[in-house]
């Protein structure tokens, strides 16, 4: 460039002031360097934007994928650091009051037909798996189970015929076909009587059953007859 602006200057018009090369060189590195620095700036903006439009684009996939259902388009992240979930519990609610444990989750008693004969108290249905033990006498059945190894009544159920009603706590009356059912406890024990013809049917359940209900209860009276 200083030879350009030199041969120039030699060709000069004549009665034209002389040119001052150097200062001229000088202004035209100073543009030269002006130009190259606005290039500079221009590309680090440029390369500035398209990083932010990058990391926002990127943050907000990140965002969008840490719910429950997957977006289209956003992949996993690998080095999510959230906690994992914890599962609902799928503890069972507890019984509410005035219901049996037997409806959550207890074997409950099933009654079928009884095809054994018995003494003066006769049931047309009896607990499926239950007998009655021998020997048997009048007015008072025995029921157990075949498993059973044991002399204790209070875990097995006893039938009493007797001429008087016995005091029950906390009792329930319901009527039904023309009786009337008494369910309460005795002695700690679950129990129920109704009175047929002139006698009084007192059934004992086991001790702390929790597999009659007093539906059954009834149901299991309601077919027995006192001769």
């Amino acid at each position: 460039m200083k030879k350009l602006l030199e041969g120039f200057a030699d060709r000069a018009a004549g009665g034209l002031p002389e040119v001052d090369v150097e200062a001229d060189v000088a202004r035209g590195r100073r543009a030269l360097r002006r130009i190259k620095r606005r290039r500079r700036v221009t590309g680090v903006l440029c390369v500035a934007a398209v990083s932010a439009a990058v990391l926002a684009v990127g943050n907000q996939v990140k965002w969008w994928g840490t719910g429950n259902t997957e977006v289209a388009g956003g992949g996993t992240d690998s080095d999510s650091t959230s906690a994992p979930r914890t599962p609902a519990s799928s503890s069972p609610a507890p019984p509410k009051a005035g219901e049996t444990m037997s409806m959550f989750g207890a074997s409950v008693i099933e009654l079928v037909s009884n095809k054994q004969p018995w003494t003066t108290i006769s049931c047309s249905l009896a607990p499926k798996g239950w007998s009655a033990e021998t020997p048997m006498t009048t007015g008072h059945v025995v029921l157990s189970q075949p498993e059973m190894r044991t002399a204790d009544t209070a875990a097995k159920v006893v039938l009493q015929a007797a001429p008087q009603a016995k005091s029950l706590s906390a009792v329930r009356v319901t009527e039904g076909a023309g009786k009337t059912f008494h369910i309460g406890t005795l002695n700690g024990r679950l129990a129920g009587q109704v009175k047929l013809a002139d006698q009084w049917l007192l059934v004992e359940l086991p001790t702390g059953t929790v597999d009659w209900s007093d539906d059954i209860l009834r149901r299991f009276m309601d077919s027995c007859t006192v001769n």
